[in-house]
Formats: C-alpha cells, sequence, structure tokens
C-alpha cells in the first residue's frame, strides 16, 4: 500500500509540475503580449500627438519655446518607450526628465501670466530643483547597475590625438 501511495504521490507531483509550467506559459505569453500591445499604443499615440502638434506650430507660423518643450517632451516619452521596449526595464529618470520639462512649460506660462505672483515663479522652481536632485540621487544609485551612467558610454575616444 505505501508503494502505491508514493506512485500517486510522484504522479501527482508530476501532474502539478506540468500544469503550473503550463500556466506559467500561458501567463508570460498574456504578459509579453499585453506589455508588446502597450507599448506600440503608446508609441503610436506618442507619434500621432506629436505630428499634430508640429502640424499645429506650422499652421500657427511660429513656434514658441512652450512648444519646442512639448516636443522634447514627446521625444522623451518615445525614448523611454523605446528603452522598455529593448530592455523591459522602465528607466524612471526619464520620467523625472519629462516632469522638469512639463514643470519648465509651466514656468513659462507662469511668466507670461500678467495676475501670477512670485509665489508661483518660486514653487515650481523649487519643484524643479527637487527633481533635479532626484536625478542626481538616482544617477548615483543606479551607477553600477547602468552602464550609460559611465563617463565614456558610447564615446569613442581617439587616442592618437
Amino acid at each position: 500500500m505505501p508503494e502505491a501511495q508514493s506512485g500517486l504521490t510522484r504522479t501527482a507531483a508530476h501532474l502539478h509540475s506540468t500544469m503550473k509550467a503550463a500556466a506559467d506559459g500561458v501567463g508570460i505569453l498574456l504578459v509579453d503580449g499585453f506589455h508588446y500591445l502597450a507599448l506600440f499604443a503608446i508609441g503610436a499615440t506618442t507619434v500621432w500627438s506629436a505630428l499634430a502638434a508640429f502640424c499645429a506650430m506650422f499652421a500657427k507660423g511660429r513656434a514658441e519655446l512652450s512648444d519646442i518643450l512639448l516636443l522634447f517632451i514627446y521625444l522623451e516619452i518615445g525614448a523611454m518607450v523605446g528603452i522598455y521596449f529593448k530592455t523591459t526595464r522602465l528607466p524612471v529618470r526619464y520620467l523625472i526628465y519629462i516632469a522638469i520639462t512639463a514643470l519648465g512649460r509651466v514656468l513659462i506660462e507662469i511668466g507670461g501670466a500678467e495676475h501670477k505672483t512670485g509665489e508661483d515663479l518660486l514653487v515650481v522652481a523649487g519643484a524643479i530643483l527637487v527633481l533635479s536632485f532626484a536625478v542626481l540621487v538616482l544617477r548615483f544609485a543606479s551607477h553600477w547597475d547602468d552602464p550609460s551612467d559611465t563617463p565614456s558610454h558610447g564615446r569613442q575616444f581617439d587616442r592618437t590625438c
């Protein structure tokens, strides 16, 4: 009887591991499929929005500084999507860069408004300072993990000079 029970236990354990492997495979397929679908949707939306903003600038006949900063925001979003697509890691620093650029746009709008106080300018400038400090902390904290943080990354120095 103990042999039959151990055979049943082995069969159950084998069925369990087979079922778990199949469920893990399906789960990974669904999660990765969702990630790729979402990345393509975000990328396409970013391109669409950037083109619409560019066409609006072209129709207006000029581009203001806030319009150019908006294009930089779209560029950073596109870079973030590209990095996530290649590495499956979300670079938090890019989100902070986007926030800094967006706050720069707000700062320009506050500076151009007639009824805003200097206090508003200080609050937005302080937020930019805090975010800049956060980028500095992240750069030092991720120095060992992120090869793009090394000073020579992507540069080729000519040693003959």
